[in-house]
């Protein structure tokens, strides 16, 4: 059984439809990685994967459960099985390197105290900050940021990791760091990974599916070697960085329609 199912999923926000009738289907210890433009919806979509927002149609099912019918308390249990990683890392300025890690197993998986500093010790270890502990996060650099976040989110061992554009604000050097751990997490821990990124290289790299989502719908899946092979041109421009394409054309047709939406009516000439 795949771990998670997406059918017919819906969102918007007032009349601004962001995810029209999506699928996607995450196979069990693989890393799929949603694609797309800025706006398409990619981090609503794993705030709905999770329930931190609300889907308005659809079913979204974790192992067989959909999480979409869940209350709150149902959720929270649902929650357990899921790290993430966040786009800015989302460290507490007030707590060092350790209480960062520790946070979830104090808070919401209830560790016993005495297990906590040999988590800590350890997760940090995976990704290469052994005995930093003692570091506020305004010590860290970017790089490091990302990797106390990757610490913290895999300090439980959950069966499910979510990517919210691993690899932005980073150099190119650091970027390829954090997707040698994302691979290497992935190879020694068995999760399943849902990534969302527009960094082609990084997609490319870490990917074992990588999934196109384009006007609210997932438009393609396939491999890394697949989809470099594309014959839709939409996923082939996206993924090539063309300025002229499909999306190109549709974007300048809209701002041409807001021009004229835009314009003065009924002014007579002078």
């Amino acid at each position: 059984m795949p771990t998670i199912e997406i059918h017919g999923l819906c969102k918007r926000f007032g009349k601004n439809v962001v995810l029209d009738g999506l699928d996607l289907t995450v196979p069990r210890g693989k890393n799929t990685v949603v694609i797309g433009g800025s706006g398409t919806g990619k981090s609503v979509l794993i705030k709905c994967v999770v329930g931190l927002l609300r889907a308005d149609a659809g079913e979204i099912r974790i192992d067989g459960e959909d999480v979409t019918k869940m209350d709150e308390r149902e959720l929270i249990r649902v929650r357990m099985k899921f790290g993430m990683l966040f786009q800015g890392s989302a460290l507490f300025d007030s707590m060092n390197v350790g209480d960062n890690v520790a946070f979830a197993l104090r808070r919401l998986h209830r560790y016993p105290e005495h297990q906590i500093p040999n988590v800590v010790e350890e997760k940090l270890a995976l990704v290469g900050l052994r005995d930093l502990q003692h570091l506020m996060p305004s010590e860290l650099s970017g790089g490091m940021k990302k990797r106390v976040g990757l610490a913290r989110a895999i300090a439980s061992e959950p069966e499910i990791l979510l990517y919210d554009e691993p690899t932005t604000g980073l150099d190119p050097i650091m970027a390829d760091v954090i997707n040698d751990l994302v691979i290497r997490l992935r190879e020694s821990l068995g999760v399943t990974s849902i990534s969302i990124t527009h960094d082609m290289a990084s997609a490319y790299k870490i990917a074992d599916f990588i999934a196109m989502l384009y006007k609210g719908k997932i438009i393609e899946v396939g491999t890394p070697d697949q989809i470099r092979q594309t014959a839709n041109p939409v996923v082939s421009q996206f993924v090539e960085g063309r300025a002229q394409g499909p999306i190109t054309a549709e974007h300048e047709e809209f701002v041409r329609f807001v021009h004229r939406s835009g314009e003065p009516r009924g002014q007579e000439e002078h």
